[in-house]
């Protein structure tokens, strides 16, 4: 652990403000560091006692009070987890001002400037300082932040859950909000988002190793892009100046998943450092590759039968992944003159995903009628004496990457009252797939093998299969013919945005008070497209026992299997012998392209008012948004249906028709946020504003895909490119309670009127932009949906304990999250049904244990959140719900010097599962069962 002795003769020490440089004629410019001389404090609260003036420091740790008559005063300064400080201050006639402050203690105690209770700290003070109701995560004084991954780190925080891909957390969840309605930017820029079909960024993309802080925003001011509902979260990497001493720092890791049985590697440096007084540069570089296994049950397709419910698909997956992330930052700081900061930032990131997946799928449709060969609820058994299944055995041998990169160059001057913030960036992701075998099928049928296959739902969530009568039949691989193989020739998803700031602000001076006007214009030119072309090719004389392998599954014996790799090198390898399927090729080919351009132009003002107990902040953004968006018309006819020309098909065939819309609309959102500090240690805010979030791209996009069977049925599945945005009306009140030397007790209530919500109906019988059907998927702006609720949240550090107590910390927060909203029933608008909105979960809850006293620290956390809608089904008995999950997390580090600590993680220690079902017949049915078990990481940091 580091710590510093303290200086001169005072109580515990926390800073020294130092004078950054002479101030001009009625200014009074500095700088607040900790006592140690390592770090810039941000956020500390620096108060001018007599005239009631106050400014908070930023993240280099600067001040600046302008405009101050010549006179002698008091500076206060207060920071979190430091006691307040009172230094006199002397502004001649010139209004020149050298002042240094210095303070520290006689008593032996030392200050801790890394972690647990420096991140703490630091979180709190930004806390307790924001214009708006928001949420920290920081690193602390060697750049060590809580967590590894920042979707993982940010379930920590109050109101936040995270929605898992493979036991990893990836989206993130904010007051129980589906992560669609969040906002992510990165360094003041917003990030675009790799996947083809979704707007919201997956987090698990980003390292962070590489991140300075993280702020979860849940009000909006004027100036902040208003598209957010639930939250703005808001990352940042670090900075030169926001550092007094240079940084180094590498870690080397090792993570061992007990599935895979493998330990896989994990290196990270970073560094901060001043070239000049007035240049400085930092930056890092992370990469982690890890190997783990998933096993995953699914059903679907549940129907009634004379005693109970059962699937008429059931499906075994085993999944082997391979998982590589690099990401890297590099930033360069400038300081022209006394006024002007200058920066330019980059940030890059990229997430390679190896999947294999072996498949055994059990497909008994043709007992939907008569329902099983025998069944008693608990366990049901199907003869192919009675009717024909189907047994199908695949793989997929997908390789997929993401990146995602941003630069952003910017600055800020100010002068004489006057503020300029200025910035121009651009940033682009990208997910591509090509030549991914995605999958390669084979399979039996059976009928009259005299194959008996019986099922055991006594655990719902884990329904096992068993086989009797010709058992040789089921397992022999040479059995399973070549069905057909998938080809991803290319999946390519790009999205790119560049976008433009600038801010202008006059501040002027009432007495004891401060007026700010500020006003401002933000461009952002947006293009996103998606192309895919698959392939589908068959061949002859071709079985699984061809490409046999072994499996690796552990709930039950689902081989014959594939190998991973092999159906992929015997299909190149063959690749002359097998034969293109042109209808399905053209027809998938053609479903899934489209391409949106969104330019948003965007304007606001703002009045910000502040004394030493009171701060507002309103005014109004307008936000004009206009987009073109192309996609294509796809129709696939069976022989024998009727063609355009209203002849009859001789075969399949598929038409192709491209389309394009143009829409344009206007929002004006004013906001209010006040903060008002009732005593120095209650904080107490209310805020109003109004927000939208746009539809995402992919359900705005025309694509229309239409197949009509020989009797002229036709189904469909249309994107919407009428849908109105989500607009919502927001409140927020909480209260902040800041006790003891580094502790708080907050409390919020917040509601949401939301317009216009987002959902997916069926419709029958109906037509859609002149398009005929029987019955089709269409999303819809629906009627309006309310969430109301409230966060609790409690952090102390318990220094005053007698030893050893006296390292103990607590963290610990509650959210209560009731969203609920009306959809049309069978696409009718007129007979509705009441929903809780999706992704989201009622109760969630975070809890943390952390000791830390000399060279240990230890940490044990555990997440909670109950259940959620996922999906919409056809109807309410068939909506998809994800189960609860509450996890245990441990970590646990020991400094050997100041150069090197060691540390250890065990994720998941409570081999916390994913479950989601149904509730047809009043039960919890099977859709969805996933197992990981832990993962243990442990690794050393040099700090040089």
């Amino acid at each position: 652990m580091i710590t510093t002795r303290l200086l001169a003769t005072m109580s515990l020490p926390a800073f020294a403000i130092l004078a950054a440089s002479p101030a001009f004629a009625g200014e009074v410019v500095g700088t607040v560091i900790d006592a140690s001389q390592t770090v810039a404090l941000r956020a500390a609260e620096v108060r001018i006692v007599e005239l009631g003036r106050v400014a908070t420091t930023n993240a280099d740790g600067g001040f600046y009070l302008a405009d101050v008559p010549a006179g002698d005063y008091t500076l206060e300064v207060r920071y979190v987890g430091a006691e307040t400080v009172r230094q006199p201050v002397s502004v001649p006639e010139t209004g020149e001002v050298d002042v240094t402050i210095t303070v520290g203690v006689t008593t032996g105690r030392e200050i801790l400037v890394i972690g647990q209770s420096a991140n703490l700290a630091s979180a709190l003070s930004r806390k307790r300082s924001s214009d708006t109701v928001s949420d920290v995560l920081t690193r602390d004084a060697i750049g060590q932040f809580p967590d590894q991954n920042v979707a993982e780190s940010m379930r920590r925080l109050p109101g936040i859950n995270i929605l898992n891909d493979q036991g990893e957390g990836r989206f993130v969840s904010i007051r129980g909000l589906d992560p669609e309605l969040n906002s992510t930017s990165l360094n003041g820029v917003r990030l675009p988002a790799p996947e083809s079909d979704v707007r919201s960024v997956a987090l698990d993309v980003v390292s962070s190793d590489i991140i300075e802080s993280i702020e979860v925003k849940k009000s909006l001011t004027p100036d902040m892009d208003a598209d957010t509902i639930g939250a703005s979260v808001e990352i940042e990497t670090t900075s030169a100046f926001a550092r007094r001493k240079d940084l180094l720092a590498a870690k080397l890791e090792g993570s061992y998943n007990e599935y895979s049985g493998e330990v896989t590697p994990k290196g990270s440096f970073d560094f901060a450092t001043k070239l000049s007084d007035t240049v400085g540069i930092s930056g890092g570089v992370s990469y982690y590759k890890r190997k783990f296994e998933t096993d995953n049950i699914e059903a679907d397709d549940w129907v009634d039968a004379d005693g109970g419910v059962f699937p008429l698909e059931v499906q075994y997956r085993d999944y082997d992944v391979e998982r590589e992330r690099i990401s890297g930052t590099l930033g360069l700081d400038f300081k022209v003159g006394d006024n002007t900061e200058l920066y330019v930032k980059s940030a890059f990131s990229q997430f390679d995903d190896q999947e294999y997946r072996r498949r055994t799928t059990f497909d008994l449709g043709d007992f939907e009628d008569d329902g099983p060969s025998s069944f008693d609820g608990v366990s049901a058994t199907f003869s192919d004496a009675d009717q024909e299944f189907t047994v199908e055995r695949d793989i997929k041998d997908r390789f997929e990457r993401q990146r995602i990169w941003s630069v952003v160059a910017g600055g800020e001057t100010h002068s004489d009252g006057w503020h300029l913030e200025y910035l121009a960036s651009y940033a682009r992701a990208s997910e591509k797939e090509a030549g991914s075998v995605d999958p390669a099928q084979f399979e039996r049928d059976f009928e009259d093998d005299g194959v008996v296959v019986g099922f055991d739902y006594a655990d719902p969530r884990v329904p096992l299969y068993s086989v009797a009568g010709n058992v040789a039949a089921f397992a022999d691989p040479a059995g399973y013919g070549f069905k057909d193989i998938e080809l991803t020739a290319l999946s390519d998803a790009q999205d790119e945005e560049w976008s433009a700031k600038f801010d202008i602000g006059r501040e002027m001076f009432l007495g004891s008070a401060t007026f700010t006007v500020q006003a401002g214009f933000k461009g952002r030119w947006r293009e996103k497209s998606y192309a895919k072309d698959v392939e589908f090719y068959e061949i002859d004389d071709y079985t699984l026992a061809d490409v046999f392998g072994e499996q690796t599954y552990r709930i039950t014996d689902i081989g014959p299997v594939a190998d991973f790799t092999s159906p992929t090198r015997y299909f190149f390898d063959n690749f002359d012998q097998f034969e293109l399927q042109d209808i399905d090729t053209q027809f998938d080919s053609a479903t899934d392209d489209y391409a949106v351009s969104e330019d948003i132009m965007a304007g606001y003002l703002l009045g910000r008012y502040e004394n030493a107990a009171l701060r507002v902040i309103g005014g109004v953004r307008y936000e004009g948004t206009s987009n073109d968006i192309s996609g294509n018309l796809v129709t696939l006819i069976e022989e024998g249906g009727t063609l355009p020309d209203s002849s009859i098909a001789d075969d399949d065939t598929v038409i192709v028709m491209p389309v394009s819309f143009e829409k344009d609309y206007d929002d004006w959102l004013p906001s209010l946020n006040v903060r008002y500090e009732a005593q120095p240690d209650l904080i107490l805010r209310v805020a109003g504003y109004k927000s939208l979030v746009r539809p995402k791209l992919s359900k705005l996009a025309p694509r229309f895909i239409v197949e009509e069977n020989d009797e002229g049925e036709r189904e469909g599945e249309f994107g919407n490119p009428a849908l109105k945005p989500y607009k919502a009306w927001n409140f927020d009140a909480s209260a902040e309670y800041y006790f003891g030397r580094n502790a708080a007790l907050t409390a919020a209530v917040f509601y949401k009127d939301i317009e216009n919500y987002i959902v997916d109906t069926v419709r029958e019988d109906d037509t859609f932009n002149g398009i005929a059907f029987t019955e089709a998927v269409i999303p819809i702006n629906g009627p309006s949906a309310e969430v109301w609720g409230i966060e609790l949240g409690f952090s102390k550090a318990f220094t005053e304990l007698p030893a050893p107590f006296d390292g103990l910390l607590v963290q610990a927060n509650y959210t209560y999250t009731d969203a609920s909203g009306m959809v049309p029933i069978d696409g009718d608008a007129a007979d509705l049904r009441k929903i809780s909105l999706p992704s989201t979960s009622k109760h969630t809850a975070n809890a943390t244990l952390g000791y830390e006293k000399g060279p240990f620290s230890i940490r044990l956390a555990g997440t909670y959140r109950d259940k959620y809608l996922d999906e919409l089904g056809d109807e309410a008995d068939f909506d998809r719900y994800v189960d609860d999950h509450f996890q245990l997390d441990l970590s646990a580090k020991y400094r050997v010097s100041d150069m090197i600590q060691l540390y250890y993680e065990w994720v998941n220690i409570n081999d916390a599962k994913y479950f989601a079902y149904n509730t047809f017949g009043g039960g919890k049915n099977l859709y969805q069962y996933e197992r990981y078990n832990w993962t243990m990481k442990f690794g050393a940091r040099l700090t040089f």
